[in-house]
């Protein structure tokens, strides 16, 4: 062989090997090796060779899926397209959550609407089975054109929960006023579309519209930079070495992004609902809105 084309057959060999290195490195953490198919048959399905999920919801049932991974503390990121047209009755979910008695929860629920109207964004947070601590927003932009990033931070602090990194809420920790606060028990992370057209839409007067099924929904670029927990103990490992999330806040710009979307976007608040809570609001919606 010339050395001539040695080099060549190298150089090409180098390049094939940096290609693989590049396949390899893109399909880590893909939904194949990040997420099981829980419910809905078919109608779960991950495409692209691991990159996308898409969920799909007919009058038969709807579809979810869940992480291989428990977690304990961590940042949640993961992009969705929701349900486009009449998605009235519909509800996509993102959330984390334990399991049994007493589970704690965080979520992040879509609530569809007729077409024209703006989608429900619900939060809420449960700890020890309890939850009934309900936000809501209109979104400043339409959810169904374009793929957007939700966000979960969740510390041993405060949960916030952010949209294109913009923060819209955040629940912190007042367990020493005797305010329950999920830190202990590891959680999964879910995601769900399914029908519930009794509550979803203006309170259940609109129902959904099966004919324009299926309705899909879809996700992409989940990651957890988060504290894994083992399955056969309680121990954690760190996903990476960047734990920024663990004593996360809001700065000056945060604290100016959240009032901006609490005074502009937000649409229920549990904390203003004092026909909910005749005897007085729960103690956490006396103190500080946000740190």
């Amino acid at each position: 062989m010339a050395q001539s084309d040695y080099y060549s057959n190298s150089k090409a060999s180098a390049i094939v090997l940096a290609i693989s290195c590049l396949i390899v490195a893109a399909s880590a953490g893909s939904f194949y090796d990040e997420m099981d198919l829980t419910f809905g048959g078919e109608r779960a399905k991950i495409l692209n060779g691991g990159q996308d999920l898409s969920l799909s919801l007919d009058q038969y049932s709807g579809s979810g899926f869940q992480s291989k991974n428990e977690y304990l503390f961590g940042r949640f990121d993961m992009q969705l397209k929701l349900v486009s047209g009449n998605s009235a009755g519909t509800v996509t979910t993102f959330y984390l959550s334990s399991q049994g008695a007493g589970h704690d929860e965080i979520d992040f629920e879509f609530l569809g609407n007729s077409t024209g109207n703006p989608y429900t964004i619900h939060t809420n947070v449960y700890s020890q089975g309890k939850g009934d601590k309900e936000q809501q927003f209109h979104l400043w932009f339409d959810p169904t054109t374009a793929f957007h990033t939700y966000t979960i931070v969740w510390n041993a602090q405060r949960i916030i929960f952010l949209i294109d990194n913009i923060p819209v809420r955040v629940f912190s920790n007042h367990e020493a006023a005797g305010v329950p606060f999920p830190k202990s028990q590891p959680m999964r992370v879910y995601a769900s579309l399914w029908n519930a057209d009794d509550w979803a839409t203006q309170g259940g007067r609109v129902k959904t519209d099966w004919t324009k099924a299926p309705f899909t929904a879809s996700y992409r670029k989940f990651n957890a930079n988060a504290n894994k927990v083992s399955p056969n103990s309680k121990s954690t490992s760190a996903e990476n070495e960047n734990q920024a999330w663990s004593t996360q806040g809001l700065d000056a710009a945060g604290r100016n992004r959240i009032r901006w979307v609490q005074n502009k976007h937000m649409i229920y608040n549990y904390c203003n609902d004092y026909s909910r809570f005749p005897n007085g609001l729960p103690v956490e919606c006396t103190r500080s809105r946000f740190l």
